[in-house]
């Protein structure tokens, strides 16, 4: 799956890659989490377009999102046929830019966070799907989910899930919901191929909402990683009682 991600790359350089025709400025978001609003490209009148979007899924259909799950992934082994999504894969296809997105394995009883990039260093662009929810006063609210696939061999030492990356060949293929040959877009729904993603273990204090720095993305050692541990367990125990981070926030 995919729970958290990073944009670091300059403002001009996503734009040059992914083509829209809006200037955004913005700076660097080391952990990105669902429910911020994040950039999404999209095609409209035959030009490629940026904007802000929820991260979580809300369906057309919904009436109360209050009740409503937290879409914030869609597995393309089920997108087509999920009510939630089967629309919006054939008719609301987005890119999101990123940089990277962390992931967490269990290791010795604790969950240890990881930071995975294409080992190139280059900006990637998940697969994703929107949908623009409408609530019963006329407000309306764009949201947005990333597509997922079965990891590679590699990743799937990670997670068994990552989010499919559609490579810049392919961004308008992908992006051109004009027609309904859905067929020509499910072989880009794919994992990474061997040795696309490299990764290596980061801080733990990846896990709350609020940390948001360059040093999140530093490499740690395995010394590191056990000095964590009671540390970890500190926090845990104090976010337990009274906690008020809510995961609320704003990309910019």
């Amino acid at each position: 799956m995919c729970g958290r991600f990073v944009i670091t790359s300059a403002p001009a350089a996503l734009r040059q890659l992914f083509g829209y025709v809006e200037q955004p400025n913005f700076p660097p978001r080391y952990n990105v989490a669902p429910t911020q609003p994040i950039p999404v490209v999209w095609i409209e009148n035959d030009a490629r377009h940026f904007r802000l979007m929820r991260w979580g899924l809300l369906p057309s259909w919904v009436k109360d999102p209050r009740g409503f799950t937290l879409l914030i992934n869609a597995r393309s082994e089920t997108v087509l046929e999920k009510p939630a999504f089967k629309n919006a894969i054939r008719r609301r296809r987005g890119l999101i830019p990123a940089d990277g997105y962390y992931e967490w394995k269990a290791i010795d009883g604790r969950k240890q966070p990881f930071f995975i990039h294409r080992a190139d260093g280059e900006p990637l662009g998940f697969a994703a799907v929107y949908e623009t929810w409408v609530g019963p006063n006329g407000e309306e609210l764009d949201t947005v989910a990333i597509v997922t696939a079965a990891a590679g061999e590699d990743l799937a030492a990670l997670h068994d899930r990552v989010p499919v990356t559609i490579n810049p060949r392919d961004f308008e293929r992908w992006l051109d919901c004009r027609g309904d040959e859905i067929d020509a877009m499910l072989p880009l729904l794919t994992a990474p191929r061997i040795g696309e993603f490299a990764w290596h273990p980061v801080s733990t204090r990846v896990n709350r909402v609020a940390n948001d720095d360059e040093q999140l993305l530093l490499p740690i050692s395995a010394e590191e990683m056990e000095a964590e541990t009671p540390k970890l367990k500190k926090v845990a125990r104090k976010t337990a009682v009274g906690s008020t981070d809510d995961g609320q926030g704003s990309l910019f």
